[in-house]
């Protein structure tokens, strides 16, 4: 099973409100961790997600935006709306650095008839966390952000009764100016069985760097991963970048120059999903949507990738 992570800004709420029936059908399960304090994108979007049947995990302590300091406001909303209660949700916590044992049993006690996701990022309690879940009768979805837990520690919460799933950052952020024609992305979409894992899962086309907002776009790149059925299915990801370099003027035509890049690419291995087509219509019309939704076309088309890829 797949399971993106994502910041939820408002770009990353619209692809999943507009996708939860593909997330759904595809049986991916979305990691959400708020990071805006104006809630209702947020609510609308994971409105969307169970109206679908959708199964995914919202994270109640995000230590990225404006929660990070306090989330008595996003826990009280998520309350009224009665979000915390369904079936389809589980109440996701990110064990850092910052989490104490004492924090986790807090966290337990408190939601002790729920399916919990655990996401361990640069946990450093990992044998004495193991104990303490031993002796809990909750159900455990674990989630190991690879570079901060490798195997040895991931070992220690192999369980019967939980999920444990690998998260790869396979998305290697420099400025756009900077990017190769194309690199690898992952392989964990072919080899986390083979890693003891129950599912995989990825940052998408974000990386796992979080920022409020980016600077000034001296070049445009759009970003598309493919699997090339000629090396194993192994997943790469192509960047086409603008001419212009020099300075932060023009972005929409700097758009239709990446953009032409991508819509002369003939390579086989691209999935046709309904945002590479999009991509295309854009080309045809020579229309600049702005960056946000070129971004979200890229997201968009890396989910419909991997759900092709599952089916």
């Amino acid at each position: 099973m797949y399971y993106p992570y994502l910041r939820a800004k408002q770009n990353e709420l619209i692809m999943l409100r507009e996708n939860a029936g593909l997330i759904a059908q595809a049986d991916i399960h979305p990691i959400i961790e708020p990071v805006r304090n104006n809630l209702n994108p947020l609510i609308k979007a994971l409105v969307a997600l169970l109206d679908n049947n959708c199964n995914f995990s919202i994270i109640l302590n995000p230590n990225c935006g404006d929660f990070e300091h306090g989330n008595e406001e996003l826990i009280h909303r998520l309350n009224e709306e009665e979000i915390l209660s369904k079936a389809n949700v589980n109440l996701a916590l990110i064990l850092d650095n910052n989490m104490s044992l004492e924090d986790v049993e807090t966290f337990l006690n408190q939601y002790p008839d729920k399916k919990i996701t655990l996401i361990h990022y640069r946990f450093e309690l990992g044998r004495e966390l193991a104990e303490l879940l031993s002796e809990s009768l909750q159900s455990f979805t674990h989630i190991f952000i690879e570079k901060h837990h490798k195997k040895r520690y991931r070992k220690m919460f192999r369980s019967d009764t939980s999920k444990r799933v690998l998260i790869n950052d396979g998305f290697n952020k420099m400025p756009n100016s900077k990017y190769p024609k194309q690199e690898h992305f992952s392989e964990l979409h072919i080899m986390y069985e083979e890693e003891g894992m129950n599912g995989f899962g990825d940052f998408l086309i974000n990386g796992d760097e979080y920022s409020e907002s980016g600077g000034p776009a001296y070049a445009v790149a759009i970003h598309l991963t493919y699997i090339d059925k000629d090396d194993d299915d192994d997943m790469f990801i192509k960047h086409y970048v603008s001419n212009r370099k020099d300075s932060p003027a023009d972005p929409g035509g700097k758009f239709l120059e990446a953009l032409e890049k991508l819509t002369n690419d003939n390579d086989e291995n691209i999935f046709k999903s309904s945002a590479y087509k999009e991509f295309h219509k854009l080309a045809n019309r020579q229309h600049f949507p702005g960056l946000g939704y070129v971004k979200k076309l890229s997201m968009q088309h890396h989910i419909e990738l991997i759900a092709d890829f599952l089916s």
